[in-house]
């Protein structure tokens, strides 16, 4: 399959700049023969938000006429793409992440590790578990930005079958050293493919400095956006080498299991509070 990961500008609180420029995205990388697209955290409606009401009066019910048109999209390209939005329902919101394909969404994630940073400081924490969503015949985790600095959740969602890891992200300078570092780590620790898509442009304050980029098993970068231009990045993956664990790297003599090695009764410690 082809992967895209798409590294773009996101203006706050304009919903129809936004769709224009996934409508667009999308259409260039449905060109191009992508399989799925990854979009940045909040692509739908922007980060830096001051107040909770500010954040809610740009929020998006994923039942609405916004995920419709979505879905029209994919439907229209044949592909399948992920994106961030903030998202309400009753009287909460959340910071979420949804995969939308032909027959429409068919991921859903809200972000459970929350920084003291821009609408984080006031979304509801996420109440859906780590779950993989298919696209096509590739098993799918969501994950969004802080996420990724935390290994457990990673790790979940290769147990939970992820072929492929999409994490869209806001990271702002001085972030850098999650850019380069965590990717490739966990797309080693896990042997399978992560997207990392980092949005670019500032925002109140915030620079957003790109360096996007596409990991593979053994923390292999197969793309990775130089800086802050906008760009979208490809790699052709076979998610068949995502699901061997079994790494032999001198014939009988240097083998390693990614997960029958685990030794998951020694780690309670994780877990406790």
């Amino acid at each position: 399959m082809r992967l895209a990961c798409v590294q773009t500008d996101i203006s706050i609180a304009h919903l129809d700049e936004n769709l224009e420029r996934v409508i667009s995205r999308v259409s260039e990388a449905a060109a191009s023969s992508a399989d799925l697209v990854v979009f940045p955290e909040c692509m739908l409606c922007g980060y830096a938000y001051e107040s909770r009401d500010e954040a809610l009066a740009n929020a998006t019910e994923i039942s609405g006429p916004v995920f419709a048109q979505l879905t029209d999209l994919a439907a229209n390209h044949g592909l399948h793409f992920t994106l961030g939005f903030l998202e309400k329902t009753g009287d909460q919101l959340f910071n979420a992440a949804a995969m939308i394909g032909p027959a429409g969404v068919c991921g859903h994630y809200r972000k459970i590790h929350l920084p003291h940073l821009g609408v984080d400081r006031f979304v509801d924490r996420g109440d859906l578990p780590y779950r993989t969503g298919a696209a096509g015949g590739v098993n799918v985790g969501l994950a969004i930005c802080y996420d990724s600095s935390f290994p457990e959740p990673m790790r979940v969602l290769a147990l939970e079958g992820a072929d492929v890891i999409a994490l869209g992200t806001n990271w702002p300078t001085p972030a850098e050293r999650t850019a380069e570092i965590v990717p490739p780590a966990r797309s080693m620790e896990n042997h399978l493919y992560f997207v990392a898509a980092n949005r670019v442009g500032s925002e109140r304050g915030f620079t957003f400095f790109g360096r996007s980029s596409i990991c593979g098993p053994d923390g292999i970068v197969y793309a990775q956006a130089e800086g802050d231009d906008e760009i979208i990045l490809y790699a052709d993956v076979d998610p068949q080498l995502a699901r061997n664990k079994r790494i032999e790297r001198t014939a009988g003599k240097h083998v390693i299991d990614r997960f029958k090695d685990r030794q998951p009764d020694r780690y309670g410690r994780i877990v406790e509070p």
